[in-house]
């Protein structure tokens, strides 16, 4: 008996189950979904689709308080009341109250009268306190920095502001707080200057939500790390334009 009849032979059903399994695998690898946009989609699914962050800030923090009720947040950075804002949902939906610093003045209004669980605060974050500080805004009032180079990235006419500056420690004793939930920064380069005023192991909040440009990513890795924070990994993929750190457990 020749050698090749001694092998079992596929049936017809066999052959095309494994044409239809070799197709799906196909299919699989030519059109599989990139991490990020799945984790993206996961969040919108749950928290979604509408938010008022930027970005995708506001259902990665609902997503990590798990839509805790009646938290306390400090927004610095926090230009307008609603618009691109972190902390809109938390104080209108859940009931959260805040501590909103912001250097452009024109946007307390919105506050007081959309946001009467957030004192507003008009100071410039930095690592001094009783100074004034001149601030670049762009034609985009969200663009808007110490850095007169970093602002004209955006367009080439700036305007300049000046607010006092205050470091983040005089500024929570100013206001009574003994502890944060959710420490939220946007101030465009300048973070590690606030960050260098703040003694986050005396105010130890549960969340900090941090713009990290690449010219800083690095001094704001180190700052965290010294103060035994880590980054919060399951977000990096879905926000690229932020950090999420919460104490080592």
């Amino acid at each position: 008996m020749w050698q090749w009849s001694r092998k079992r032979r596929l049936d017809g059903l066999e052959v095309l189950l494994l044409c239809v399994a070799v197709a799906t695998a196909t299919i699989a690898l030519t059109h599989k979904v990139p991490d990020e946009l799945r984790d993206v989609e996961v969040l919108k699914t749950t928290y979604g689709p509408q938010r008022q962050s930027e970005h995708f800030e506001e259902w990665i923090i609902r997503d990590y308080f798990n839509d805790k009720r009646d938290g306390f947040f400090v927004d610095v950075g926090a230009n307008h009341y609603r618009r691109f804002s972190n902390t809109y949902f938390l104080e209108t939906v859940l009931g959260w109250s805040g501590v909103a610093v912001e250097p452009q003045g024109q946007f307390e209004a919105g506050y007081v009268a959309h946001r009467p669980r957030t004192r507003f605060r008009q100071f410039f974050v930095s690592n001094a306190s009783n100074g004034v500080e001149r601030m670049y805004v762009g034609s985009n009032s969200l663009v808007a920095s110490a850095l007169k180079d970093f602002t004209s990235r955006y367009g080439p006419n700036t305007s300049a502001v000046s607010a006092p500056t205050i470091t983040l420690d005089d500024l929570l004793d100013i206001e009574n707080v003994a502890s944060i939930d959710l420490l939220t920064m946007d101030i465009e380069l300048w973070e590690p200057k606030a960050l260098a005023g703040f003694d986050i192991e005396r105010f130890r909040p549960a969340l900090v939500c941090i713009e990290a440009h690449p010219e800083v990513r690095q001094q704001i890795l180190e700052y965290f790390a010294r103060h035994r924070y880590v980054v919060v990994g399951k977000y990096l993929r879905a926000d690229t334009h932020n950090l999420y750190f919460a104490p080592m457990s």
